[in-house]
């Protein structure tokens, strides 16, 4: 189906205090929890503990082959959930869907050479480009779950700013990161980010977002996400497509390592995917890649094809396209 559009429980630190030089940066301090983030590098090659002493083996399911790619293809049986996962666009004015400073032109088709990406739909060719703030050395990590409005906001700002994220999911009843949160944070509420390039652990989603914003963009918050508690209203409407999906735990084998996740906020088919991840607890980094994103040459030349969602198992060593294919394959081989 093509798309269109841990670490080792950490005690509490002690507090770090970070230099503030304007009332921007006295907003930020008001919400930050001064804890220290893990020292551990953040990226696709670390582990992640589970409770369990014995390690377990990760297999690709017997007879498993990656499906080929099919582009704006639905597969039978499917469209009520992409139709569901799609309401979203609308309460939310498709924030999420473009990176800041989007621009977007059309050329000759023989301008943008087949190996580098653009946008093609019968004979049209869209080139597109964005512009983009300091990139953070390591990735971000989050906790937060897909039913959250308020992570929600943050995985929206997420894909404006282009950042790749280490998310751990937190769905209710979970075992491993939601127990985290409350040893590193003192309460579990969410999202709760932890930048290991600065050291600055906070909850609060406004907050969070102004973070990010200042640090790896240019300051500038998008409308949408600034209208207080009617951005939060939206976001909650968002979900009632797809109401419930992305918030109870299912048991399932923790991986050693983090999947790597190919998407972005706006797309509905990687939205039912990121719900089987957050349900199943498994950490990912999300390679975001919305409109604009020079990650989409990226995954072009790395896979051969742009499409989203594209995941990347390093447990089995599994990579494929197609999201309802990825959903199986991600219950095969996780699900307890």
């Amino acid at each position: 189906m093509a798309g269109i559009l841990a670490n080792t429980i950490l005690p509490p630190q002690p507090p770090i205090h970070l230099p503030v030089s304007s009332s921007r940066s006295r907003s930020i301090r008001r919400t930050l929890v001064m804890v220290k983030a893990s020292s551990e590098p953040s990226d696709s090659s670390a582990s992640v503990s589970t409770k369990s002493s014995e390690p377990v083996a990760f297999t690709a399911p017997p007879n498993f082959k990656p499906p080929e790619p099919q582009r704006f293809a639905v597969k039978p049986g499917k469209l009520f959930d992409i139709l569901g996962a799609s309401i979203g666009l609308l309460f939310r004015f498709g924030t999420g869907v473009f990176v800041s400073g989007y621009s977007a032109s059309f050329v000759s088709e023989d301008e943008v050479p087949p190996d580098q990406y653009a946008f093609r739909l019968g004979g049209i060719t869209l080139k597109e480009s964005s512009k983009l703030g300091p990139r953070p050395e390591k990735p971000i990590e989050i906790y937060e779950f897909e039913g959250c409005p308020f992570c929600r906001k943050v995985r929206e700002m997420v894909g404006v700013l282009d950042l790749d994220i280490l998310y751990y999911p937190c769905p209710r009843g979970s075992p491993n990161f939601r127990p985290k949160v409350n040893q590193m944070g003192g309460k579990q509420q969410f999202p709760y980010m932890v930048d290991p390039n600065t050291g600055v652990s906070m909850y609060e989603s406004d907050g969070i977002i102004k973070y990010l914003s200042e640090k790896y963009g240019d300051g500038t918050v998008p409308l949408s996400l600034t209208l207080g508690p009617l951005t939060a209203l939206t976001a909650g409407f968002a979900m009632i497509g797809r109401m419930g999906k992305g918030n109870m735990y299912t048991p399932a084998k923790l991986p050693p390592k983090p999947l790597v996740f190919w998407a972005y906020e706006g797309s509905p088919f990687c939205k039912i995917v990121r719900e089987v991840l957050v349900e199943l607890e498994l950490p990912h980094i999300q390679r975001s890649c919305a409109r604009g994103s020079p990650k989409r040459h990226e995954l072009l030349q790395k896979a051969g094809h742009f499409q989203v969602p594209y995941l990347e198992d390093p447990n089995t060593g599994v990579n494929m396209f197609e999201s309802a294919e990825i959903i199986e394959y991600l219950k095969q081989t996780y699900a307890a």
